[in-house]
């Protein structure tokens, strides 16, 4: 999948829908394979971003869980410091 795209459930404060459309459309760049599609395809392209940002919105108010929610920017400060740690080596 696209590493552009990241988890959205279980967070504090929880995913807004800037985060939940961006999500939409990197998943819907990524299987149409257009970054930015074309005029004859630009309304079948936005409506897919929207019906993936609306069944990707229900799907996380949907969900539960009993874990506590994680914290973004321990979560964030995680991912740098295994970036720092992949890149480093390079």
């Amino acid at each position: 999948m696209c590493r552009n795209i990241h988890t959205l459930f279980n967070f504090e404060p929880p995913a807004t829908e800037n985060e939940i459309r961006d999500a939409s459309l990197q998943y819907v760049r990524k299987i149409s394979g257009f970054a930015k599609p074309s005029q004859a395809n630009e309304e079948p392209f936005a409506r897919a971003v929207d019906e993936v940002a609306e069944a990707s919105r229900r799907l996380l108010d949907a969900l539960v869980t009993s874990a506590t929610p994680k914290d973004r920017e321990v979560e964030a400060e995680r991912a740098r410091a295994r970036a720092a740690k992949r890149f480093a080596a390079a």
